[in-house]
């Protein structure tokens, strides 16, 4: 059976238009009546980010949630990872996240987690859209039983606290340039910095409801790498407007990937003897140039589709201690079982404290593949590859690129979109594939290019 409302990460859509407070009222309904079914605690945490639409729909949600007898504790605006963390450690059946991460500020978002911290299963979204779709199998409880909604903000000092105790080296000494893409760690990532002894200087930290991720964050990764040179800080670190993911700057303002930070971690922690086992998880998008200096150096990299849900399923498969994808939504298990922006900028800092060295003396450890990802917009993305000509051209292209480079087409699980990366040994190899591929499915599909991206020293995923 397919999804018709869950996408890759949540069900998204552009607040008070395709994503309504009433679609909003049902899934509540519908995930508690998912909670009862299975027998789980009878508890919600619920936070958001900093978008105008998101007290609407979180009070939308909760409602729902309160209507089949489900208790809610509501945590405001804080990063995803902290309704994970709340999940995981509290007696939690369900945490929900009210947010589209890096989408512009008129889209929002719900996620739902579950009592592991980890996004709900396909099963279990599939079993709470059949629920919205039969509302008269759901109980309405009366009088006690109808559930009650709290603000306690508690959890968040202990994600905190815990963050804070990731570095026991500390962090003085350290110049550290945020970005907070007017997002969910506007205020967070600087304060545990600033417990770790680090300086801080910051940016997209004054969020208006309106101004998520306008170019700010780790979407525009161009305005941490100029901010950082600008305030001559040892490293810059832009998150999304959820703060799930966060990419990095050098100090010469040149970016630092999901790919380089996996690079510079497990490196580290290989020569101390620390990777046990040697291998990281990566999706079809990172980088060959980055798989094969990873080779050279007895480690081994696992490729997943793209999504993190299919990173951390990698990760409890292998072992691996370090997984995520390009654009630097990382996962560490031995923190958590799903990204967490602030983790991940603190995992990178500590190996810099460590190792004693400046982040832009990594940065040349390998040469990436020539990447560029070409995002067209369509009509439809069903049967995408059922065309002629686009049949035709995929097959074209992996024949040419055989033993020289990769190609991955996919509908984006989010956007009326199909994303066609192309990976090459040369720019001209990449680039022919790349237009062939194009001209089809502009055939076939009357698709257009919304964007074009040269991921060689980018960000992919």
């Amino acid at each position: 059976m397919s999804r018709k409302l869950f996408g890759t990460d949540g069900i998204r859509g552009v607040a008070n238009e395709k994503l309504t407070p009433e679609l909003a009222y049902a899934l509540g309904r519908a995930a508690g009546m998912m909670l009862r079914r299975h027998k789980r605690p009878l508890r919600a945490v619920v936070g958001r980010d900093t978008r105008r639409s998101g007290p609407m729909l979180g009070a939308a949600v909760e409602s729902g949630l309160c209507a089949v007898g489900v208790d809610v504790t509501e945590l405001g605006v804080v990063p995803t990872p902290t309704v994970s963390y709340a999940a995981r450690t509290l007696d939690y059946g369900l945490g929900v996240v009210i947010s589209a991460s890096h989408n512009p500020a008129p889209d929002n978002g719900i996620k739902l987690i579950g009592h592991d911290g980890c996004k709900l299963s396909d099963p279990l979204e599939l079993e709470i859209e059949a629920l919205i779709e039969s509302p008269e199998s759901i109980e309405r409880p009366t009088g006690v039983k109808v559930g009650w909604i709290e603000a306690d903000r508690a959890v968040v000092d202990a994600y905190v606290t815990a963050l804070s105790a990731m570095v026991p080296e500390g962090l003085g000494g350290m110049c550290v340039a945020v970005d907070a893409a007017h997002g969910a760690a506007f205020e967070l990532a600087p304060d545990v910095l600033v417990r770790l002894g680090a300086e801080v200087m910051l940016t997209g930290a004054e969020p208006d409801g309106v101004n998520i991720n306008a170019e700010v964050g780790a979407t525009h990764p161009d305005t941490i790498q100029r901010f950082t040179v600008e305030t001559e800080s040892d490293i810059g670190v832009a998150f999304d407007g959820d703060a799930d993911r966060a990419v990095f700057s050098d100090e010469r303002g040149r970016l630092i990937n999901g790919d380089r930070t996996i690079g510079i971690w497990s490196g580290h922690w290989q020569r101390h003897g620390k990777l046990e086992p040697p291998v990281v998880v990566g999706t079809v998008m990172s980088n060959g140039g980055f798989e094969r200096f990873l080779r050279s150096r007895g480690v081994q990299l696992e490729r997943t589709p793209v999504g993190d849900k299919y990173v951390a399923q990698k990760i409890a498969e292998t072992g691996a201690r370090i997984g995520g994808e390009q654009s630097g939504h990382l996962i560490f298990p031995e923190h958590g079982p799903t990204g967490d922006g602030l983790v991940t900028m603190l995992e990178l800092l500590r190996v810099l404290k460590r190792e004693g060295r400046a982040a832009g003396t990594f940065v040349d450890d390998y040469e990436p593949w020539p990447q560029v990802l070409i995002n067209l917009s369509v009509d439809r993305r069903e049967g995408w590859d059922t065309g002629m000509r686009v049949r035709s051209a995929l097959d074209r292209a992996e024949e040419t690129l055989a033993g020289r480079g990769r190609l991955v087409v996919r509908p984006s699980g989010t956007q009326p979109m199909i994303r066609v990366m192309v990976e090459a040994e040369t720019y001209d190899l990449r680039d022919e594939v790349a237009g062939a591929l194009v001209a089809a499915m502009r055939d076939d599909l009357g698709g257009r290019v919304y964007s074009e991206v040269d991921l060689t020293h980018a960000l992919g995923d």
